[in-house]
């Protein structure tokens, strides 16, 4: 390992051993934001700090290995030779794992997530589609035990949804979904298909990091609020009041509609939220397309145009196309087993960012 980044690794452990001291300071511990801020960190050194450890170990049984290639007795020069074989695959292992755990960390990761579904191509089948993809989210969410709550839902004629957007409240929301934002591919025979012809139907999906209000400046002028009675399931109330909102941002034509809070103020809220989020995503996949121009990436353009997945139920299989990557439990998929999947992901952009490195 090159000694500048033992020097780098050694720092870093450095600081996991302060910031251990400092979460058992009790004035720390009085500072929340502080706290949470020193607990991330924390979390974040300890994977990185005991591979090093574990590279530190393999150096010095390597060294002692090789004091006895020059023993007189040959049995012990071959056990040597071998267990150096043995250190040199397990450092070799070591390094590669650091360099992953000290790549750049994407500073969205830790947040909370707006979730995105809308029917494409299919019609009633799109819809249809669309149900079946939030109800696989809904369990994945379940299994990471995040929380998950609906902020807009626009519902198809005969099932499904013609668009369903969702908050999700959690532990690296973001970092687990983020390669979701895509076209999704369904491939089945409808219930009204007589045939038994299979049809193809399609939906979107994007994933954005939800941004605060106050993060993101939107000038008041840009806005145009509409409010209107909110309609789908809700008793009387939805009857009664005007508690829906449009919000319409003038110079990007984004349009966002809130009516799932019965508060006015609570809808106008999280329509706000999710404009702000949708602007901030906008200025990303605007860079990431600049980027693009010189080092296209693999995973994680971001490109809702892009077909990322398709689910095939004759054959009962899920395609991930970018890393072409197929397994053959479509039920358990839709059923929100999703960890095969998204471990994939990660570790190809993780591959495709060291790649870059080297090349740079």
């Amino acid at each position: 390992m090159h000694a500048s980044l033992v020097t780098k690794l050694e720092r870093l452990v450095s600081r996991l051993e302060e910031t251990t001291a400092e979460l058992s300071d009790p004035l720390v511990t009085q500072d929340q934001e502080r706290f949470r801020k020193l607990s991330r960190e924390h979390a974040e050194l300890v994977p990185l700090a005991e591979r090093f450890q574990a590279w530190q170990r393999a150096e010095a049984e390597m060294a002692a290995a090789q004091s006895l290639l020059q023993d007189a007795d040959p049995t012990l020069r071959a056990m040597a030779a071998e267990e150096i074989a043995q250190l040199t695959r397990a450092q070799a292992l070591c390094e590669n794992d650091l360099k992953r755990l000290m790549l750049p960390r994407d500073p969205n990761d830790d947040r909370n997530i707006f979730l995105e579904i809308r029917a494409g191509t299919g019609g009633d089948e799109a819809a249809l589609f669309a149900g079946d993809l939030y109800r696989m989210y809904a369990g994945y969410a379940a299994r990471q035990g995040w929380q998950m709550e609906v902020a807009h839902a626009s519902a198809g004629e005969h099932g499904g949804y013609k668009e369903i957007i969702v908050r999700l409240a959690g532990a690296s929301v973001y970092s687990r979904l983020k390669f979701e934002s895509g076209g999704h591919r369904v491939q089945r025979v409808p219930q009204t298909e007589t045939q038994g012809r299979i049809h193809t139907s399609a939906c979107t999906v994007a994933v954005m990091a939800e941004v605060l209000e106050r993060e993101i400046t939107i000038n008041p002028a840009d806005l145009k609020i509409d409010t209107f009675r909110a309609s789908g399931a809700g008793g009387q109330h939805v009857n009664k009041t005007d508690s829906a909102i449009r919000v319409t941002h003038l110079p990007s034509g984004l349009v966002v509609e809130c009516q799932d809070e019965r508060s006015q103020h609570k809808n106008r809220s999280r329509a706000l939220s999710i404009l702000a989020s949708r602007l901030r995503e906008q200025e990303l996949r605007a860079k990431q397309e600049q980027e693009a121009a010189t080092r296209r990436k693999l995973v994680g353009s971001g490109d809702r145009s892009e077909r990322i997945r398709t689910y095939n139920f004759p054959q009962g299989r899920v395609t991930d196309h970018r890393i072409n990557l197929t397994l053959y439990r479509l039920e358990r998929v839709l059923e929100g087993d999703l960890d095969e999947l998204v471990d994939a992901l990660i570790a190809e952009d993780q591959t495709e960012q060291l790649a870059a490195l080297a090349i740079e």
